[in-house]
């Protein structure tokens, strides 16, 4: 299962992005698509979010048994603890608050 979820991206993102995913609420995809395919779609959002922004999320062979990518620019980042994908909140100034 993957899931895509998509914010202010142009039109020709979603309209790609629902050929292969289900989009059951606004900017919010889930479906079950092959690796190949999931790779082919996430790459063709992240290269044209524009303004926008999306995170993709779906099973991985890891601790957490998912992977989270994130394209555009957003306030909440990915970050890599050990091994661990945790979610980081940035400040206006673009680095983590203490």
């Amino acid at each position: 299962m993957v899931v895509i979820s998509t914010t202010a991206v142009p039109d020709h993102v979603r309209g790609a992005i629902s050929r292969w995913l289900i989009e059951p609420a606004p900017g919010f995809y889930v479906g079950t698509v092959s690796a190949k395919v999931r790779d082919m779609l996430w790459d063709a959002v992240s290269a044209s979010v524009g303004e926008g922004a999306a995170v993709c999320v779906h099973p991985a062979e890891n601790e957490q048994r998912y992977v989270i990518k994130t394209a555009g620019q957003r306030r909440r980042r990915v970050t890599d603890l050990e091994g661990l994908q945790l979610v980081a909140f940035m400040g206006e100034n673009g680095h983590v608050p203490l």
